[in-house]
């Protein structure tokens, strides 16, 4: 009998990992009514408050001086800390892929160049252990996204709690695309300028011919819904593509190169698209015409190295606070995986080279709601809003800051993560080895 390779070693990994970590059990979280007394609460939208703030039924339900408390409510003291909203990353593998070198844990990139309808939500891992990692931090809520062909799928909000991807669904999705570029795709590629052209305007033909075909399916469609007699054949990809092309629901335009934002800010007007650009590595380049067009922009990762060689070295860094100047609406994103939990320092570089805190802090909170229309739910501390929140002793821009609780959706979240586990375990090494 044969056997993949790749699943023997995936076994091996897993019982590895489970004798290692078998005392690394994440605790569970808990629900009910917590009254955080005496805080510095930081509500993004209305300023600074000083008091209390109370959760019930997993929602903020009392801010300021004049809170009703319930008489079961678990009272948190907060002297001396601040309370932010969760922040929110606009852009992750997060529970989409374990380990990278192992294929069989990685479900953010399928066969096939357009596949609109393959969800990232359906793979997400509630389990990883990337995911407490990442909570524990102050990031509450991500967007899991797939990766690689023209339609890489459809990508989907989460909050970083639940059993099940349908528990941690938050509100939102959207197809991502890779929008077509003549650029290289890596130090790899030894395409002529001619063949890369080329190859951009195949991918923009095959683009627009979709386009015009999903409108003529759902034109049949409708048809076929007061005429029986009009038969039309199952196509499951143009079927998930019709909400998108009537401009019901968003799309992520993943773009980066200047002449490419240009193009795709063009196809975007020209085809009437709902749209956010993701990437935009050389955003600063074409700021006023991304401003001008209206459409948001999430940038990221911030901590990275400049896209072309004659850049200064801080480009990456000022690219969002650029963009800002010029009266884009800019978010961030990490476009990470296991270092999701990083997103409060992109944003504290983008805001000391140029966005500055305030605009920063707003990037991976009101400003990410407001993208996807959840305003009204998540971003800020309001009367009504989710629960999605933490307590720290400092700025959460600061490294040496702790966060001292979670909430999510109102859940009191265990502050263990595997990598506590591990401090903790060889902190205090019991029994140790004898020299």
């Amino acid at each position: 009998m044969r056997f993949n390779k790749n699943i023997i070693l995936y076994c091996l990994v897993c019982l590895f990992m489970a004798g290692q970590l078998s005392a690394q059990v994440v605790g569970k979280a808990t629900k009910g009514a917590f009254l955080l007394k005496n805080a510095t609460i930081e509500t993004i939208t209305k300023g600074t408050v000083k008091g209390d703030l109370l959760i019930e039924d997993g929602k903020i339900t009392g801010i300021g001086g004049a809170v009703t408390v319930p008489a079961s409510a678990k009272v948190i003291d907060c002297s001396g800390k601040t309370i932010y909203p969760g922040f929110i990353d606009m852009g992750t593998s997060l529970g989409l892929v374990e380990v990278s070198s192992i294929s069989v844990t990685n479900d953010n990139n399928e066969i096939g160049d357009i596949k609109p309808y393959l969800e990232a939500l359906t793979a997400v891992n509630p389990s990883s252990v990337a995911i407490p990692v990442t909570r524990v931090s102050g990031v509450t809520t991500v967007i899991a996204q797939p990766s690689g062909g023209l339609i890489a799928g459809t990508a989907s909000l989460i909050n970083l709690i639940g059993y099940s991807p349908d528990e941690m669904y938050a509100g939102f999705k959207a197809i991502r695309l890779n929008f077509p570029s003549s650029g290289a795709r890596g130090r790899r590629d030894r395409r002529s300028p001619e063949d890369r052209k080329k190859n951009e305007a195949k991918k923009l033909k095959q683009l627009n011919d979709l386009w015009e075909e999903t409108k003529l399916f759902a034109k049949i469609k409708e048809a076929k819904g007061s005429d029986a007699s009009i038969r039309q054949e199952y196509n499951p990809t143009l079927d998930a593509m019709i909400s998108t092309v009537k401009g019901e629901q968003m799309v992520l335009v993943e773009v980066n190169a200047e002449n490419d934002i240009l193009s795709a800010l063009k196809w975007i007007k020209d085809n009437e698209i709902k749209a956010i650009l993701t990437g935009c590595a050389e955003g600063w380049r074409v700021a006023d015409e991304i401003a001008a067009s209206g459409v948001p922009v999430v940038t990221g990762p911030v901590i990275s190295i400049p896209t072309r060689g004659s850049d200064r070295y801080d480009r990456a860094y000022a690219n969002a606070g650029a963009m800002k100047k010029a009266g884009v609406t800019v978010a961030i994103r990490t476009d990470q995986t296991e270092n999701v939990r990083d997103l409060p320092f992109h944003a504290a570089f983008a805001a000391a080279y140029g966005m500055g805190r305030e605009a920063a802090l707003e990037a991976i909170t009101i400003v990410p709601a407001r993208m996807m229309g959840l305003e009204m739910e998540l971003g800020s501390l309001e009367v009504g809003k989710i629960a999605n929140l933490f307590i720290c002793d400092g700025d959460p821009f600061e490294t040496k800051t702790q966060i001292e609780q979670v909430f999510i959706q109102g859940w009191e979240i265990p502050m263990d993560s595997r990598h506590s586990l591990l401090y903790d375990e060889f902190l205090d090494r019991s029994p140790g080895v004898k020299n």
